[in-house]
Protein backbone atom coordinates (compact mmCIF):
# COMPACT_ATOMS: atom_id res chain seq x y z
CA UNK A 1 0.00 0.00 0.00
CA UNK A 2 2.91 2.48 0.79
CA UNK A 3 4.40 1.13 -2.23
CA UNK A 4 1.61 2.56 -4.20
CA UNK A 5 1.00 5.32 -2.09
CA UNK A 6 -1.95 4.44 -1.04
CA UNK A 7 -1.41 3.98 2.95
CA UNK A 8 -3.71 5.85 5.03
CA UNK A 9 -3.05 8.16 8.30
CA UNK A 10 -2.84 6.11 11.13
CA UNK A 11 -6.21 5.44 12.41
CA UNK A 12 -8.36 6.54 9.16
CA UNK A 13 -9.74 3.78 7.06
CA UNK A 14 -8.73 3.33 3.55
CA UNK A 15 -10.83 2.34 1.19
CA UNK A 16 -8.50 0.08 -0.15
CA UNK A 17 -8.05 -1.51 2.61
CA UNK A 18 -11.84 -2.68 3.15
CA UNK A 19 -13.78 -5.10 0.75
CA UNK A 20 -17.47 -6.06 0.15
CA UNK A 21 -18.42 -9.83 0.86
CA UNK A 22 -21.63 -10.54 -1.21
CA UNK A 23 -23.29 -13.74 0.20
CA UNK A 24 -25.32 -15.99 -1.53
CA UNK A 25 -26.85 -19.62 -1.61
CA UNK A 26 -29.84 -22.11 -2.51
CA UNK A 27 -32.34 -21.35 -0.27
CA UNK A 28 -33.34 -25.25 0.10
CA UNK A 29 -34.05 -25.44 3.98
CA UNK A 30 -36.76 -23.16 4.36
CA UNK A 31 -36.79 -23.60 8.08
CA UNK A 32 -33.37 -22.13 8.25
CA UNK A 33 -34.10 -19.63 5.90
CA UNK A 34 -37.72 -18.49 7.68
CA UNK A 35 -35.53 -18.12 10.84
CA UNK A 36 -33.40 -15.30 8.85
CA UNK A 37 -36.08 -13.29 7.32
CA UNK A 38 -36.57 -10.27 9.22
CA UNK A 39 -39.34 -7.60 8.67
CA UNK A 40 -36.98 -4.12 8.01
CA UNK A 41 -37.48 -0.54 6.38
CA UNK A 42 -36.80 -0.10 2.72
CA UNK A 43 -33.52 1.62 2.28
CA UNK A 44 -35.31 2.78 -1.18
CA UNK A 45 -38.34 4.07 0.30
CA UNK A 46 -38.41 7.53 0.83
CA UNK A 47 -41.38 6.97 4.10
CA UNK A 48 -39.19 3.93 5.33
CA UNK A 49 -41.44 1.22 4.40
CA UNK A 50 -40.90 -2.13 6.22
CA UNK A 51 -40.64 -5.46 3.74
CA UNK A 52 -39.37 -8.61 4.39
CA UNK A 53 -35.64 -9.48 3.76
CA UNK A 54 -33.53 -13.04 3.88
CA UNK A 55 -30.48 -11.56 6.47
CA UNK A 56 -28.99 -14.75 5.98
CA UNK A 57 -27.59 -13.93 2.25
CA UNK A 58 -28.06 -11.33 -0.49
CA UNK A 59 -28.96 -13.34 -3.23
CA UNK A 60 -30.84 -16.59 -2.92
CA UNK A 61 -31.97 -19.38 -5.55
CA UNK A 62 -34.44 -21.82 -5.72
CA UNK A 63 -33.14 -25.29 -7.22
CA UNK A 64 -33.75 -26.91 -10.48
CA UNK A 65 -36.27 -29.55 -8.38
CA UNK A 66 -37.85 -27.18 -6.35
CA UNK A 67 -38.94 -24.50 -8.95
CA UNK A 68 -42.21 -25.30 -9.00
CA UNK A 69 -44.86 -22.46 -9.06
CA UNK A 70 -47.54 -23.74 -6.54
CA UNK A 71 -44.46 -25.13 -4.50
CA UNK A 72 -43.62 -24.12 -1.10
CA UNK A 73 -39.90 -22.39 -2.32
CA UNK A 74 -41.37 -20.43 -4.63
CA UNK A 75 -44.28 -19.11 -2.30
CA UNK A 76 -41.49 -18.18 0.40
CA UNK A 77 -39.14 -16.53 -2.51
CA UNK A 78 -42.05 -14.21 -3.82
CA UNK A 79 -42.62 -12.89 -0.15
CA UNK A 80 -39.12 -11.79 0.21
CA UNK A 81 -37.77 -8.38 -1.08
CA UNK A 82 -34.12 -9.71 -2.33
CA UNK A 83 -32.91 -10.82 -5.35
CA UNK A 84 -33.77 -14.29 -6.41
CA UNK A 85 -32.27 -16.73 -9.02
CA UNK A 86 -33.87 -19.71 -10.51
CA UNK A 87 -31.94 -22.73 -12.04
CA UNK A 88 -33.50 -23.78 -15.40
CA UNK A 89 -32.73 -27.14 -16.93
CA UNK A 90 -33.81 -29.53 -19.23
CA UNK A 91 -36.82 -30.32 -17.59
CA UNK A 92 -37.85 -26.47 -17.45
CA UNK A 93 -40.86 -26.53 -19.88
CA UNK A 94 -40.55 -23.16 -21.98
CA UNK A 95 -44.45 -22.61 -21.31
CA UNK A 96 -44.14 -22.93 -17.50
CA UNK A 97 -41.64 -19.87 -17.28
CA UNK A 98 -44.14 -17.30 -17.44
CA UNK A 99 -46.52 -18.27 -14.37
CA UNK A 100 -42.83 -18.59 -12.83
CA UNK A 101 -41.33 -15.30 -13.34
CA UNK A 102 -45.33 -13.77 -12.66
CA UNK A 103 -45.63 -15.96 -9.69
CA UNK A 104 -42.23 -14.85 -8.29
CA UNK A 105 -41.97 -11.32 -9.19
CA UNK A 106 -45.73 -9.96 -10.78
CA UNK A 107 -44.34 -5.91 -10.67
CA UNK A 108 -41.94 -7.07 -13.32
CA UNK A 109 -39.20 -5.26 -11.31
CA UNK A 110 -35.93 -5.05 -13.97
CA UNK A 111 -33.31 -7.61 -12.78
CA UNK A 112 -35.27 -9.15 -9.80
CA UNK A 113 -34.71 -12.65 -10.94
CA UNK A 114 -31.56 -14.20 -12.39
CA UNK A 115 -32.50 -17.28 -14.44
CA UNK A 116 -29.22 -19.80 -14.05
CA UNK A 117 -29.08 -21.80 -17.19
CA UNK A 118 -27.86 -25.46 -16.50
CA UNK A 119 -28.67 -28.04 -19.40
CA UNK A 120 -25.09 -29.51 -19.86
CA UNK A 121 -22.94 -29.70 -23.36
CA UNK A 122 -25.50 -31.25 -25.58
CA UNK A 123 -28.58 -29.88 -24.27
CA UNK A 124 -27.93 -25.76 -25.00
CA UNK A 125 -28.96 -25.71 -28.72
CA UNK A 126 -32.43 -28.10 -27.92
CA UNK A 127 -33.58 -26.04 -24.79
CA UNK A 128 -31.65 -22.43 -24.73
CA UNK A 129 -33.09 -20.20 -27.45
CA UNK A 130 -36.92 -21.58 -26.38
CA UNK A 131 -36.55 -20.35 -23.00
CA UNK A 132 -34.82 -16.93 -24.14
CA UNK A 133 -37.92 -16.80 -26.36
CA UNK A 134 -40.53 -17.60 -23.48
CA UNK A 135 -38.83 -14.97 -21.29
CA UNK A 136 -38.28 -12.49 -23.96
CA UNK A 137 -42.57 -12.47 -25.01
CA UNK A 138 -43.49 -12.46 -20.85
CA UNK A 139 -42.39 -8.91 -20.61
CA UNK A 140 -39.83 -9.57 -17.93
CA UNK A 141 -36.57 -8.23 -17.83
CA UNK A 142 -34.04 -11.00 -16.09
CA UNK A 143 -30.79 -11.43 -15.26
CA UNK A 144 -29.57 -14.69 -17.88
CA UNK A 145 -26.16 -16.26 -15.78
CA UNK A 146 -24.64 -19.81 -17.10
CA UNK A 147 -23.79 -22.29 -14.66
CA UNK A 148 -21.93 -24.75 -17.26
CA UNK A 149 -20.95 -27.22 -14.31
CA UNK A 150 -24.28 -28.59 -13.03
CA UNK A 151 -25.24 -29.84 -16.33
CA UNK A 152 -22.12 -31.22 -16.93
CA UNK A 153 -21.22 -34.38 -14.01
CA UNK A 154 -20.40 -38.06 -14.62
CA UNK A 155 -19.03 -40.70 -12.54
CA UNK A 156 -15.09 -41.46 -13.09
CA UNK A 157 -14.32 -45.32 -14.21
CA UNK A 158 -12.88 -45.01 -10.32
CA UNK A 159 -16.51 -44.44 -9.02
CA UNK A 160 -15.95 -40.94 -8.33
CA UNK A 161 -17.96 -37.81 -9.09
CA UNK A 162 -15.86 -35.72 -11.96
CA UNK A 163 -16.79 -32.91 -14.76
CA UNK A 164 -14.62 -32.33 -18.16
CA UNK A 165 -13.48 -29.21 -18.56
CA UNK A 166 -13.99 -29.24 -22.40
CA UNK A 167 -17.30 -30.03 -21.69
CA UNK A 168 -17.38 -26.79 -18.96
CA UNK A 169 -16.11 -24.87 -21.90
CA UNK A 170 -18.60 -26.06 -24.77
CA UNK A 171 -21.86 -25.50 -22.65
CA UNK A 172 -20.66 -21.98 -22.04
CA UNK A 173 -19.80 -21.28 -25.85
CA UNK A 174 -22.80 -22.10 -26.55
CA UNK A 175 -24.45 -20.28 -24.06
CA UNK A 176 -22.87 -16.97 -25.13
CA UNK A 177 -23.37 -17.67 -28.94
CA UNK A 178 -27.22 -18.69 -28.79
CA UNK A 179 -27.86 -15.13 -26.67
CA UNK A 180 -25.96 -13.05 -29.57
CA UNK A 181 -28.19 -14.61 -32.21
CA UNK A 182 -31.29 -14.19 -30.05
CA UNK A 183 -30.27 -10.53 -29.33
CA UNK A 184 -29.43 -11.02 -25.54
CA UNK A 185 -26.46 -11.35 -23.52
CA UNK A 186 -24.95 -13.31 -21.17
CA UNK A 187 -24.79 -11.51 -17.89
CA UNK A 188 -22.87 -13.79 -15.25
CA UNK A 189 -21.50 -17.33 -14.82
CA UNK A 190 -21.82 -19.59 -12.26
CA UNK A 191 -19.02 -21.47 -11.30
CA UNK A 192 -17.13 -24.17 -8.37
CA UNK A 193 -13.97 -23.34 -8.09
CA UNK A 194 -11.04 -23.47 -5.10
CA UNK A 195 -7.83 -21.64 -5.52
CA UNK A 196 -6.21 -25.31 -4.09
CA UNK A 197 -4.37 -27.42 -6.21
CA UNK A 198 -7.20 -30.23 -6.38
CA UNK A 199 -7.71 -33.02 -8.90
CA UNK A 200 -11.15 -33.29 -9.46
CA UNK A 201 -12.27 -32.26 -12.50
CA UNK A 202 -10.35 -33.64 -15.85
CA UNK A 203 -9.32 -31.39 -18.61
CA UNK A 204 -7.83 -28.30 -18.39
CA UNK A 205 -3.92 -26.79 -19.62
CA UNK A 206 -3.00 -29.42 -16.97
CA UNK A 207 -4.33 -32.14 -18.84
CA UNK A 208 -5.52 -34.15 -15.80
CA UNK A 209 -6.95 -37.57 -17.04
CA UNK A 210 -9.64 -39.94 -15.01
CA UNK A 211 -6.11 -41.62 -13.54
CA UNK A 212 -5.39 -37.80 -11.90
CA UNK A 213 -8.60 -37.62 -10.02
CA UNK A 214 -7.10 -39.52 -6.89
CA UNK A 215 -4.22 -37.69 -6.60
CA UNK A 216 -5.86 -34.86 -4.60
CA UNK A 217 -9.40 -35.74 -4.65
CA UNK A 218 -10.95 -33.48 -1.82
CA UNK A 219 -14.42 -33.03 -2.25
CA UNK A 220 -17.31 -34.04 -0.06
CA UNK A 221 -19.95 -33.01 -2.70
CA UNK A 222 -19.57 -31.80 -6.39
CA UNK A 223 -16.12 -31.66 -8.33
CA UNK A 224 -14.60 -28.06 -8.42
CA UNK A 225 -12.27 -26.70 -11.01
CA UNK A 226 -8.88 -26.23 -9.27
CA UNK A 227 -6.61 -22.99 -9.28
CA UNK A 228 -5.13 -23.63 -13.36
CA UNK A 229 -8.50 -24.73 -14.49
CA UNK A 230 -9.51 -21.96 -13.10
CA UNK A 231 -7.49 -19.48 -14.65
CA UNK A 232 -8.03 -21.23 -17.66
CA UNK A 233 -12.06 -20.18 -17.85
CA UNK A 234 -10.99 -17.02 -16.65
CA UNK A 235 -8.88 -16.27 -19.63
CA UNK A 236 -11.16 -18.06 -21.91
CA UNK A 237 -13.86 -15.48 -21.07
CA UNK A 238 -11.65 -12.68 -21.41
CA UNK A 239 -10.74 -13.48 -24.68
CA UNK A 240 -14.36 -13.96 -25.73
CA UNK A 241 -15.17 -10.57 -24.43
CA UNK A 242 -11.71 -8.73 -26.24
CA UNK A 243 -12.40 -10.61 -29.15
CA UNK A 244 -16.63 -9.39 -29.42
CA UNK A 245 -15.37 -5.91 -28.90
CA UNK A 246 -12.52 -5.80 -31.49
CA UNK A 247 -15.16 -7.03 -33.85
CA UNK A 248 -17.92 -3.85 -32.51
CA UNK A 249 -14.78 -1.29 -33.49
CA UNK A 250 -14.08 -2.56 -37.01
CA UNK A 251 -17.92 -1.94 -37.07
CA UNK A 252 -17.64 1.08 -36.19
CA UNK A 253 -14.98 2.16 -38.27
CA UNK A 254 -16.51 0.60 -41.19
CA UNK A 255 -19.71 3.59 -41.05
Amino acid sequence: MRTIGADSPQGIPSSLNTVDIFMSHEGLLLEYEQSLTRHLPSPTDPKGERKWYNTGAHFLWIGDRTRQPDGAHVEYMRGIENPIGVKVGPTTKPEDLPELLNRIDPKKEIGKITLITRYGAGNVEKYLPAHIEAVKESGHVVVWVCDPMHGNAKVAPSGVRTRHFADIITELSKTLRIHKDNGRKLNGVHFELTGDRVTECIGGSMELSDEDLSTNYQTYCDPRLNYEQSLDVAFLIAKYYANEREDMERNVFRL
